[in-house]
């Protein structure tokens, strides 16, 4: 195997898994989402996308605070900056091999 292919092994798999990508990317480009945003914008159950942002959570790549808006909870992530940094490298990474593979 060469060299070129093996760099996809790389990845950081806890981003490349599909659901933990898309809420990363969704929240590269907000300030900040809601729970039920992030439900519907990915189309996951409740109990998915919160074990999928637990796993971010306890990565560091994601921080998430819950509080209630009136008396209804609200549950709003934000991607830290580790978690900038992690999603900047896995897309170097995969456009590297992308670029490399064609």
């Amino acid at each position: 195997m060469s060299d070129e292919l093996r760099a996809v092994t790389t990845l950081d798999r806890l981003i490349h898994e599909p659901a933990r990508l898309l809420i990363v990317t969704i929240l590269s480009s907000a300030a900040s989402a809601d729970f039920l945003f992030l439900q519907r914008e990915t189309g996951l159950t409740k109990g998915n996308l919160s074990a999928h942002l637990s796993k971010l959570e306890d990565a560091g790549y994601v921080q998430i605070e819950k509080t209630f808006k009136g008396k209804l909870p609200l549950t709003v992530c934000r991607l830290t900056i580790t978690g900038q940094k992690a999603l900047k490298t896995y897309r170097d990474q995969l456009q590297n091999f992308i670029n490399k593979t064609s």
